[in-house]
């Protein structure tokens, strides 16, 4: 589950072995069980459900694996899952932005101050990474979906804060609250998205040199291994980051 869409194609790009697909299938259930169990257990009616659905599709997460993750909310002695985040540092002083769904923030929070660490980072305190990114939504679809004009102007009379003319795709930035709402009525015209999430966007990129960005993309790695965390947002300008 990636937090940056670029750093989505770099780990595509590598090719997913068995046990990454797994942890990502994982991953997805998690967020869908927690989504049906905080409200209606149709799509249709549960945009957040819904959203986790299609992401699951995207990722080719079989059908049969949904409708577990959908049923497994219902039983009521299913572990009670939270969101969380955590901030913190890498190497070079590059700031992380870690959404975490878990049963357990004590193991959260230790599990991720020890991969910090052992990468040349930290762990911060609440606020301490924040302040350098913005919280928005991001609604990405291919140009041959609709006409510019039309995409603008239902995204803006759904509440969207920016609309943006990409060189494949239209994107559309939302606040954060209002991410569901606009996304709802774009789908009414539009079947389906290139990209979509709520994500801490990045207010300036820190650029690293090739050691640096090794360093960072190990740290990545491993905090993605960790069961808990679901997105990792960064400010390291992964855009310039050979494969």
């Amino acid at each position: 589950m990636a937090g940056h869409s670029h750093w989505a194609g770099i780990k595509h790009k590598k090719g997913r072995a068995d046990k990454e697909r797994s942890k990502i299938f994982s991953k997805l259930s998690r967020e869908i069980t927690v989504a049906a169990k905080l409200g209606d257990k149709d799509p249709d009616m549960n945009p957040r459900l819904r959203t986790a659905i299609q992401a699951a599709k995207q990722s080719n997460m079989p059908k049969d694996n949904i409708s577990r993750a959908i049923s497994k909310s219902e039983m009521s002695g299913d572990k009670n899952y939270e969101n969380l985040r955590y901030e913190g540092f890498g190497s070079s002083n590059v700031a992380f932005i870690i959404e975490t769904l878990t049963d357990n923030k004590n193991r959260s929070a230790s599990s991720i101050r020890t991969v910090l660490q052992k990468n040349g980072g930290r762990l911060g305190e609440t606020g301490s990474a924040a302040h350098m990114f913005n919280n928005c939504g991001i609604i990405q679809f291919e140009k041959n979906k609709i006409n510019e004009e039309e995409a603008f102007e239902i995204a803006i009379n759904a509440g969207a804060e920016d609309c943006k003319n990409l060189e494949n795709n239209f994107e559309i930035i939302t606040e954060k609250e209002d991410f569901y709402k606009v996304k709802t009525e774009l789908e009414k015209k539009i079947d389906t998205f290139s990209y979509f999430a709520i994500e801490w966007r990045p207010i300036n990129y820190v650029d690293l040199n090739k050691d640096q960005s090794e360093k960072i993309l190990e740290t990545l790695n491993a905090l993605e291994e960790l069961d808990d965390v679901q997105n990792i947002f960064t400010n390291a300008n992964l855009e310039k980051i050979q494969i």
